[in-house]
């Protein structure tokens, strides 16, 4: 029988057993902090430039969606719904796959403009998002999707959703990215509404309590979304971004047009929970639909405020494809 230790041989070797005990492997990274910017940069850098349908590089920018999503295991649709084409990419949750959660952009731009805003940031996002929401199972199904001919309607989204309507499918959740890249904090660079100011005081007095700064998320949504707004804001929160939330209920969901201006209101008019994230568009950037022949390019805008909006929307994504 070997010699009993000492006292401060023992000691020494118990505290070092419980330090090795509680120096297991690091936790796997969230979604949220696998959100890369250089990826995200590189995405919208190919991303940009004038892609109306039918054009040269809105056939590059359709077949990018298709084969992203195919080589992160997506089950890939090209739908083709009569005057264009949508990219679909589907992937199965493990233990709800009839329930479904989608996350969005449209691809389309206006003819002759560049659209690194609108809504080339919100590509790149969904492409991001679509990678880091990939690397781990979820228990619902994550529907990812580039949307055609927004510009011209909402054509693209519209023709989904009363396509899934139809078949049965259960969207628990839309998200829409929208413009995510502009951002300014010089004191009124923000404009604003005044029927939507009365209709939203709330909204309304943050964003004149920040003296009119274009520095801030809006995340505009219907009434049955709001858990997935409430994890956003978290999020936000965590990541140091500001966000001014419009909430509806479903009835105004068809009568404030300033409010429908995106592939959300596909969704709404369907009855599916949605939410739109935006920069505001033409309330904040002046370089919206390219007007007298400036261009929406890929230097007026701020990538780390994109990021944190990607960073925002994921975690919502995230917490709805498992939430109990």
């Amino acid at each position: 029988m070997p010699p009993s230790p000492s006292t401060s041989s023992y000691t020494l070797a118990f505290a070092l057993g419980a330090l090795l005990v509680g120096c297991g492997p690091d936790p796997e990274p969230s979604a949220v902090d696998r959100v890369d910017r250089a990826a995200y940069e590189a995405d919208l850098s190919a991303i940009v430039g004038p892609r109306s349908p039918g054009t040269p590089h809105w056939q590059v920018v359709q077949d990018l969606c298709a084969d992203r999503f195919a080589a992160l295991g997506f089950e890939v649709e090209r739908h083709a719904y009569g005057t264009g084409t949508n990219v679909i990419g589907v992937r199965a949750g493990t233990t709800r796959p009839d329930e479904r959660v989608v996350v969005s952009a449209h691809y389309d731009s206006v003819p002759e403009c560049a659209g690194a805003d609108d809504n080339g940031t919100g590509v790149a996002a969904t492409l991001e998002a679509a990678r880091v929401l990939s690397l781990q199972p979820h228990a619902r199904t994550l529907v990812v999707a580039c949307w055609d001919e927004e510009e011209r309607g909402l054509t693209g989204s519209s023709a989904y959703a009363v396509r899934a309507k139809a078949a049965g499918d259960d969207i628990v959740l839309a998200l829409v990215f929208e413009m995510i890249g502009y951002r300014s904090t010089e004191p009124n660079s923000q404009q604003s509404d005044a029927a939507i100011e009365t209709v939203f005081p709330d909204a309304a007095e943050q964003i004149r309590a920040n003296d009119y700064r274009g520095d801030f998320l809006l995340v505009i949504n219907d009434e049955t979304a709001t858990a997935a707004v409430a994890d956003l804001q978290a999020t936000a929160e965590r990541v140091g971004l500001p966000v001014v939330n419009i909430s509806l209920l479903q009835p105004l969901t068809q009568s404030i047009a300033q409010l429908r201006r995106s592939d959300h209101a596909s969704f709404w008019d369907v009855g599916y929970p949605a939410v739109m994230v935006t920069d505001t568009a033409d309330f904040r950037n002046p370089h919206y639909h390219c007007p007298q022949n400036t261009s929406d390019a890929l230097a007026d805008l701020d990538l780390d405020f994109a990021v944190q909006n990607v960073k925002a929307v994921v975690g919502a994504a995230a917490a709805a494809l498992d939430r109990e």
